[in-house]
């Protein structure tokens, strides 16, 4: 299944040296977020990464998802293909992250368009603090994209592996699905609600009313 049409000229821009990558393992995964001005995106996993919920700011009253560097777990999410121009406007975009270069001996990549570029990763500043010990909240409307995109990509079991090997889920979750605050929120299929309430539920998450 492609997830997004690559660009015509993508392996004749390679050959040039002007395209990059970066792992995406939030938001990205979900075609639906996606922008057009990708020259292409693959199905991925890096080993040498864990996923977990960070305090947002100084404040920590809400959360964001990074990683953090770790020796053998592995991580699945998506490999987009940009113009190295368009660099810097992803680092503004991610602002608050540092950008890391990504192992390409630890990094597998469904059906690879070309080879050898550069692939980053964005890791956020953190403290010693995870969310669940801050009780830092969730946005729901920002963890349906990510939990719908990994359910389209990689099944239920996928689904599953993300809400399972993610630190962190054992705090607030912030109901904003009827008025989502988070800019590219998806329309969820029958039954995606409830499954996604239920398997962050049993991961020790707790809804609260968004105000």
């Amino acid at each position: 299944m492609d997830i997004h049409e690559d660009h015509p000229d993508l392996a004749q821009l390679a050959a040039k040296g002007e395209i990059v990558a970066y792992f995406g393992y939030g938001s990205l995964v979900n075609r639906r977020t996606l922008r057009t001005k990708f020259l292409g995106i693959r199905r991925a996993s890096a080993v040498g990464w864990q996923r977990f919920w960070l305090p947002r700011g100084v404040g920590g009253e809400m959360a964001l998802l990074s990683v953090q560097p770790t020796e053998d777990q592995a991580i699945e999410g998506v490999v987009v293909y940009d113009r190295a121009e368009h660099l810097p406007a992803v680092d503004e975009r991610e602002a608050g992250y540092a950008r890391r270069i990504v192992d390409l001996g630890r990094l597998s990549v469904e059906r690879p368009p070309i080879a050898d570029v550069p692939v980053y990763i964005y890791e956020a500043h953190r403290g010693a603090l995870d969310a669940s010990e801050t009780q830092s909240a969730i946005l729901q409307s920002y963890l349906d994209a990510v939990m719908q995109g990994f359910r389209t990509l990689y099944g239920e079991d996928g689904l599953r592996r993300f809400v399972a090997g993610t630190e962190g889920f054992e705090t607030k979750v912030l109901q904003d699905r009827e008025q989502p605050r988070y800019p590219r929120a998806v329309t969820l299929s029958d039954g995606e609600a409830a499954l996604f309430d239920r398997l962050v539920s049993e991961r020790g998450a707790q809804f609260i009313t968004a105000a």
